[in-house]
Parts: structure tokens; sequence; C-alpha cells
């Protein structure tokens, strides 16, 4: 009765008084700690003066590090950083998807940049729904959206950055021509390779050694890519032209972007993917266009934490802190029963909401993000938390009857729990197997600071492996169609139109104090992302955890929530925990009807800057989770 009580946030609302004292003081006896979240990081922090870099990959942080060093800022770092791991295959390519935060530092504004892909024109509900499909799949040519990166970066690079695309692209060119397979990537093509068998252009960059008993690029050898390296080249040339006619070096960057998306690389990638049975149109890949947008916020106690809005997962984490601020986490005790618990919960109500209510701001529905962002809101919601079990019916909430308004989709509400949906403990664990990865699918991160006070964090993401590449372009398509519903009672506001971004699950992150930057992180991982980050800024800011510490230290993961993948399937109860969790938390959690399993890394692939205010100077931190690194000066 204790435990349960301690966890209601009627307690957590009145700890100062008396009875409450007095269940605290009895309580934190009691409290469990993880041995993980006390003990020493596995990677140091890094400390920088300078300029600061960290990203998915090795190779690519020492691309952003050569920028710097020839006198870049830090948006022509995170551009080159970014157009390396596109380049590199791993976790995103060239046709993928950008989302990014970048501070202005005269004007001391956060600034979003939506490089989020379209539906083509055929894409349709009817289309998929008239073959059988419950959504858009997960794989191939049907599932790709509009490319997104190449606009999002040119249109950073031109609007903040200092340097040419030609400088900018240097390190991709170079390992579009040839660099040495890593050995993870390796083993994710080789075990993808029945995939790239279908689609004849991805068969002839992945396969080198095709009826060979290991058929992709071995580690350690050099992989060519000279189709992508032709495209890389067809941008710079643009942009040389249009130097040599006068024109900006803005101007001349959207040159560039011009050819890409309306010249001979658009009719090469349309004709590709048309041919090998998507539905690219010229006029798709001509009418879009990279967005610069205002973002959302909230503020956590004393900081000031900044999202992308409803088009990407991000405003969800901005739920849950509004849930979680009235509460006391330090006296729960990190990682306890009561803490998980309570934090499970939140989740659970934020992104039932995410499922129902987020999708393209530019297409009506209009979204309420005001009201779910709202501190009456959360309130609101947090008042339905049942301390004492997992409620596994958590439902959207009703921001419209909040207001007193009648709901626009009430029928598609009344009808949201499908039984049939969810995961069953009797499925395979081979299907089982499948939702873990469809659940974490994709992406990498991007993190970027100098000492004039450009800050760029990055979340892009899509085309990852296997990727269907688009004709001779050498460009891997998106696979986030997938992240739209065909129903409106599976989310009215994410469903699939032609020329509609879907609700992607990418989200960087900046947070100010004091008006000044405090924080740049973000994390790969599907729809983990906001769960991992939510438990990163506690850390640092509940548990005074640094940087390095809170990006190690272990995470809880939820599955309770609908994949933004695959079948979209959820699990109820479902609850990765570290493996050092004790018994008696364990315990305590199995009776509150969790089903639990273990892993030894729950931390996340987690980058991040810390800006020290007091002394000027950048603390990074990325997690052992991966192959995540940085590199500062």
């Amino acid at each position: 009765m204790v435990t349960g009580f301690f966890q209601s946030p009627v307690c957590n609302a009145l700890l100062l008084k008396s009875k409450c004292i007095l269940i605290l003081l009895l309580v934190l006896l009691f409290i469990p700690v993880s041995p993980r979240a006390a003990s020493k990081p596995h990677k140091p922090i890094l400390h920088g003066q300078h300029w600061i870099a960290i990203t998915g990959k090795p190779l690519a942080a020492s691309a952003g590090a050569q920028v710097f060093a020839r006198g870049g800022n830090a948006v022509d770092a995170a551009c080159a950083m970014l157009a390396a791991t596109c380049t590199m295959h791993d976790a995103l390519s060239w046709g993928g998807e950008t989302q990014a935060l970048v501070y202005h530092p005269k004007l001391k504004k956060i600034i979003g940049i939506n490089a989020l892909g379209v539906a083509p024109t055929g894409a349709t509900a009817d289309f998929f729904l008239k073959r059988g499909m419950r959504y858009p799949p997960g794989e191939g040519p049907l599932s790709a959206v509009t490319p997104g990166t190449p606009g999002g970066l040119m249109l950073m690079l031109a609007e903040y950055g200092t340097m040419s695309l030609e400088e900018v692209l240097e390190p991709a060119i170079q390992m579009a021509e040839g660099y040495p397979m890593e050995a993870g990537t390796s083993e994710w093509i080789e075990t993808s390779k029945e995939s790239l068998k279908m689609w004849p252009y991805s068969k002839a960059v992945f396969l080198p050694h095709l009826g060979e008993p290991y058929e992709a690029p071995k580690p350690g050898e050099i992989f060519r890519q000279p189709d992508l390296h032709a495209t890389l080249e067809k941008l710079v040339l643009a942009e040389k032209r249009a130097l040599v006619r006068g024109k900006s070096r803005k101007e001349s960057i959207l040159a560039a972007n011009d050819r890409f998306y309306r010249g001979d690389i658009a009719e090469e990638f349309i004709r590709g993917s048309r041919e090998q049975g998507g539905l690219h149109t010229a006029a798709d890949l001509a009418n879009w266009k990279a967005l610069i947008e205002e973002p959302v916020s909230t503020r956590y106690h004393e900081v000031e934490v900044f999202k992308l809005t409803s088009w990407v997962q991000g405003p969800c984490m901005l739920q849950i802190l509004n849930m979680l601020e009235p509460l006391d986490l330090q006296a729960m005790g990190l990682n306890s029963s009561r803490y998980i618990h309570t934090l499970y919960q939140v989740m659970n109500l934020a992104f039932a909401d995410r499922d129902f209510y987020y999708g393209d701001p530019y297409f009506a529905p209009v979204e309420p993000l005001e009201v779910l962002l709202s501190k009456e809101y959360a309130m609101n919601r947090l008042r339905g938390i049942n301390p004492f079990q997992n409620d596994p019916f958590a439902a959207p909430g009703d921001p419209f009857g909040f207001q007193g308004k009648p709901h626009p989709f009430q029928r598609e509400l009344d009808r949201w729990l499908r039984p049939q949906r969810r995961l069953q403990r009797g499925d395979s664990a081979a299907y089982w197997d499948q939702y873990h990865r469809d659940f974490r699918a994709g992406t990498t991160t991007i993190q970027a600071a100098d000492k004039n006070g450009w800050i760029v964090s990055i979340t892009p993401s899509g085309g990852w492996l296997p990727a269907c590449i688009a004709g001779n372009t050498g460009i891997g398509m998106s696979q986030r169609m997938q992240s739209f519903v065909l129903l409106p009672e599976d989310g009215p506001y994410n469903v699939l139109e032609p020329g509609k971004r879907p609700r992607a699950t990418l989200t960087p992150t900046i947070a100010l104090k004091n008006g000044e930057p405090f924080l740049a992180f973000g994390v790969q991982g599907g729809d983990t992302q906001e769960q991992n980050l939510v438990q990163f800024l506690i850390n640092m800011m509940d548990f005074g955890m640094n940087v390095q510490e809170a990006s190690e230290a272990p995470n809880m993961t939820s599955y309770q929530m609908r994949a933004s993948f695959g079948e979209h399937e959820f699990e109820p109860g479902k609850l990765t925990l570290h493996k050092e969790v004790p018994p008696w938390v364990r315990n305590e959690l199995e009776k509150m009807g969790y089903r639990l399993d273990f892993d030894e890394r729950t931390s996340g692939p987690i980058t991040a800057i810390y800006f020290d205010q007091q002394h000027g100077t950048f603390w990074g931190g990325a997690s052992d989770h991966g192959d995540d690194y940085g590199i500062a000066w």
C-alpha cells in the first residue's frame, strides 16, 4: 500500500504535507539504484574550446573535423558529417530524410529544418488497400517518399553555412570513390542480401562477390560507388557553373539543389524508381522543397527544451516532460519500481496522443498541438494514471473536450483499441525479433557546435539497409512511407495522401538555460528515441549526471505505443530493462502487470553536447551503445 500510494501523482504533488513526508522518509530507506548508474562511464567526456563534432560513425566525425580545421562553422561541419553518413549506407542513404535544429547565435534563436520527403502522386490509401495491405510496405520502391536529405543539406548550407557545396561534399566524394568497409556495415549487407538481390541497382553496388559464400564487401575492403560519386560530382559542377555566371554562394548552392530535384539527377532517379515499381513522378520531385520552420518548446524546471513540430514525434517528449515536472523523481529513486512505473505510464499517455493526433501540419485536419503541449492538459492527463498497475488500455486524451469542444474524430477515438493488432505472448521468436528490429529502425545523429555560437542537432534517416537504389544515381531510396496509416481509425492526422509527409520518429533536440545554449542531443532508434532522450535529460537535470554518464546510463524501453514501422503493432506491458536491475525491482514490476526482458545495453546510441556556461567550453558525450564517435578541439 505504501508503494502504490507513493506512486500516485496526488502524493507527489503534496510531498510537503506531513503524511507524504513520513512516507517519503520510510521509502527512501529502500530506494534501489542501478549499479550501472553510479559506475564510471566507459568513454571519456570530450572537452573542446573551439569546436566539437559528434556523430554515429568515426569516419563521419572525421569529415566534420576536416571542415572545422579548414575554417568552417558548425553548419558546414554538420553538413559534411551528414553527407559522409549518407555515403556509408549504414543507417541512412542520400534518398532519406533530414530533420534538424539550428541555433543562430546572432539572432539567439532556434530554427527548424524540415527535410522530410512526401508521398508521391500515385501513393493513395486506396492504392495499397486494394493490394491487400494494411500499411505501405517497409522495403522497396513502394516504401519510398521523395528524397529529402539532399535538399535539407543544401538549404542549411546555403542559409547558415560559410563554405561552398564543393568544400562540404569533398569528404563524401572521396568516400564514394572508395573507403574501407566497416565490419558492422559489411555484416548488415550480408544479412540483407536476399532483399538486395531483388533490386538490380542495389545488387550491383552492395554485392561485389556474387556467387561466393560471403557476397557483401568484406571488412577493410575498399567499397566503391561510382554512380553515387558521379551524382555528387554533378552537384558540385552545377554549383561551379553558377559561380562562373556570377551567382552568389547561396544562389550557386541552390543551383545544385535545382539540378538534383529538377534536372538530370531527378530524371534518372524517377526512371530508376519507376523501372522497379516505384510511383515517383517529375512533379513530385520538382514541387518538393525543404522548409524553414518555427520549433515548439516547453519548460522543464529551469530549462527550455525545443523540438520540431508534429510531422515528427518530437513534441511527444515535451508532453512527457510536462507531465513529469510536477513529480518528485528524485524521491522515487532512479530506476526504482516507482520511478519506472511512473515514467512508463506517463510515456504511454504521451505516445497514445502521438499515435492519434500527430501528422503533417501542412495538411488538414489541423493538429491540436497547442493544447497537447499545455501544462494544464498535462495535469489533466496525469490524473488518469493508475498508481498500482500498468494500464494496458492507455488511450489518447481528448484535447477538444478539454476545451469544451466536440471531438471531430469521436468515432475513431472510440474505436482506437484494436486487440487483434497487439502482439501476443505466443507469437514466434522470429516474429518478435522482426518487430524489435522494426521498432528501432535506421537513423543516426549529428551534433556540432563552434566557438562563435552556432549549434546544429540533426537526426537524419531513411534509405537504411536493405536500400533500393534508384537507377544509376547511386541513391538509396527512403522507406518512410510505411510510417503512414491507411485508415482514419489508426490515426486520422497521419492518413496517407499524395504530397503529404508521414509522421516520422526523427527527433533532434536543443535546450536553453537562462536563454543560452545548455544541451544539444539526439539518439537513433525509431520509436525508442523520445524514451531515451527523456531519460537522458532526467539523468542530467534530476540526478546530477554529467553528459557522458547520462549518455551511458541504463534506460527502460516501453513497447506499448504503436510502432511506426512494419504492421504498427504494440505490446502492452512489455518492458526492457538493464540486466543489472535488482530482483526486488523486477518482482515489484511483475506484480504491477509488466512482462520484462533484459539487455546489457539499454542506453540507446545517444550523442550530446553540454555547453559549460561558466567556462565557455563544450562537453561532448557519446554512448557506448554503438559506433558513435566525436572529435573536439
